[in-house]
């Protein structure tokens, strides 16, 4: 009976290799654990500065082309200063737009019929544009723009709603979001805008 008993005990050996898969287990929840906070500790510092700072949005619809494709990613600047030929980011009717910065407030807006814009009797050059074109205009030109407004059009002059309808108007400065400063999606068009 006693000989039964020596054989049942488990060997130096053997304790040695439980004890090693014990702490190996133990060490491999930490670490599981410890790569898990820490991902969710990026992600909720990723969500606020891009809530608070740096608001990332997806590019949809063809108004922007060519500077903005339907799908891509870019991120705005909240903080930014804003001039003529920026592009920026507004609210409009539960909607997020994209449009290019043409005018400012107290500026006057002439367009002709085949689309050259000038901003206080001096033409605007647009390298952006590709295709002129006066679009959807049901404003009267030559046109003011009030008071802590903008004027804004899309790149894409022809399929663009934009401040030259009454629709949308001119955008009050409080519905910015911001300056669109880079693309990061898709990776052959990372850069600035």
């Amino acid at each position: 009976m006693e000989q039964e008993t020596k054989r049942d005990l488990p060997t130096v050996e053997q304790l040695t290799a439980e004890v090693k898969r014990i702490r190996y287990n133990r060490n491999f929840r930490k670490t599981i654990f410890s790569t898990f906070s820490s991902l969710v500790v990026v992600a909720a510092v990723a969500v606020l500065i891009s809530m608070l700072f740096l608001p990332v949005l997806r590019v949809t619809g063809s108004s922007m082309t060519p500077t903005l494709l339907n799908d891509q990613l870019v991120i705005c600047n909240k903080n930014a200063d804003y001039k003529s030929g920026d592009v920026i980011a507004f609210y409009y009717n539960n909607k997020i737009l994209l449009k290019r910065v043409i005018a400012t407030s107290g500026q006057m807006i002439n367009i002709d019929v085949d689309g050259t814009v000038y901003v206080n009797d001096e033409e605007l050059i647009e390298p952006y544009v590709s295709n002129k074109s006066l679009g959807e205009c049901d404003i009267q030109m030559p046109y003011q723009v009030p008071e802590s407004r903008i004027f804004v059009m899309g790149d894409h002059r022809a399929a663009s709603i934009d401040s030259r309808t009454r629709t949308v108007g001119c955008i009050a400065e409080e519905y910015i979001i911001g300056k669109v400063i880079f693309r990061i999606w898709p990776m052959d068009s990372v850069g600035t805008v």
